[in-house]
């Protein structure tokens, strides 16, 4: 039958392997238990008020109320241009080296069908983000995995790409820092990227959602920092971690004029752009004060390291990251990471991520994200404490 059946591409995505803890965490949570949620990347903190504040006055302007520009305002877009230059010194064209995306999952969705044919490969981390496999396969393209190990600092190793490979390359994605492993990554190895790139012929994509969400004075440097960056490479920034923007949908792409082209020629023939009222009130997050930036990374830091101290004191492996709101921490031995994910659900009622639901080598961890108050925090490492591993 026919009938609604589902498109090969749809049948070829990965088995959700959440779903039984999604199932299981609705049949606890039916029983009464208080169940701490610390499996979702969304930020517990509210949008910093000046930003909304500003949303609130664009939203009562008419002249927001119409199409935006596809590619972007050019308040929005300018205001991009001067926070690159301000935070990482790289100079950007609003008009040609900047497009606002619908967050930047959206735009990192939506890229290869600009540039990946069927029968291309992307390169691809993992584990990692899914949606830089899924894009690729609904490109028609083909996914070559380049594994993320904790003995290469969860980088991945260029040279072990073979030959034949890299030259069917046409794009290469990286995130640092880094979800799901919170591994930073330095510009040395940003250069050899762009060498690598440069090499191959292959455009570089950069998923930058975590850079201002660093600790110890940590600062995570640009791709575009890198020397000749620019010439094969895009980044993709979201003001959803940086801002607590999560629901507001906005984002932007930087980089390689015609990635840039190449990505809002698919975007013009499938949404309408930003909603204006959003794009002023990213403006206002942009050019505002980075003290709410400060507060927020220092809230997460604090809760860092509770959980650090914690998980250790109860003999877990884990080591204290540099950046994201992101803990990779080791499984112990004689568990899977869906075994314990669920053992952690059903006996203790906390929510984690088993690592393997990001790809194969993520077997063997699982990731908590910090984003429940201290209180909670305390209240899952006395949950956890009393189990038995």
């Amino acid at each position: 039958m026919k009938l609604f059946e589902k498109a090969e591409r749809l049948k070829q995505l990965p088995p959700y392997l959440f779903k039984e803890i999604d199932r299981k965490k609705a049949e606890i949570k039916a029983k009464g238990v208080d169940i701490i949620d610390l499996g979702v990347g969304d930020p517990d903190l509210p949008t910093p008020q000046h930003i909304i504040e500003e949303m609130k006055r664009a939203v009562d302007d008419p002249a927001n109320h119409r199409y935006p520009s596809y590619s972007g305002m050019n308040d929005f877009k300018d205001a991009v241009a001067g926070w690159y230059q301000e935070r990482f010194g790289v100079d950007l064209d609003p008009e040609r080296e900047v497009v606002s995306l619908i967050g930047s999952k959206e735009g990192l969705a939506h890229l290869p069908l600009a540039f990946i044919d069927p029968g291309d490969i992307a390169l691809v981390p993992t584990p990692a983000y899914p949606v830089y496999h899924i894009a690729t396969l609904f490109a028609g393209g083909d996914s070559f995995f380049m594994p993320l190990l904790r003995k290469n600092n969860y980088l991945p190793e260029l040279k072990e790409i073979p030959e034949s490979v890299a030259q069917r390359a046409r794009m290469l994605f990286i995130s640092y820092p880094n979800n799901p492993t919170a591994a930073v990554a330095d510009l040395r190895f940003f250069e050899e990227v762009a060498a690598f790139a440069r090499k191959y012929d292959i455009m570089v994509c950069h998923d930058a959602a975590y850079t201002e969400m660093a600790f110890d004075g940590y600062r995570a440097p640009s791709f575009l920092q890198a020397e000749g960056a620019k010439e094969v490479g895009m980044e993709f920034h979201s003001l959803s971690k940086t801002y607590n923007m999560t629901g507001w949908r906005i984002g932007f792409a930087v980089g390689n004029p015609r990635g840039m082209e190449g990505l809002g020629a698919i975007k013009s023939n499938i949404d309408s752009g930003v909603f204006q009222a959003v794009q002023r009130a990213g403006i206002a997050a942009l050019k505002g004060e980075d003290s709410c930036v400060n507060e927020m990374t220092q809230i997460y830091q604090g809760r860092r390291d509770i959980m650090v101290q914690g998980l250790r004191d109860a003999g877990f492996e884990v080591t204290s990251p540099k950046a994201t709101f992101y803990l990779w921490v080791t499984v112990p031995e004689g568990y899977t990471s869906a075994q314990l994910a669920t053992r952690f659900l059903e006996e203790a009622g906390v929510v984690v991520t088993p690592g393997n639901g990001f790809g194969e080598p993520g077997e063997g961890f699982f990731r908590i994200a910090l984003t429940q108050k201290k209180e909670r925090l305390r209240e899952a490492l006395g949950r956890v404490k009393g189990m038995r591993f």
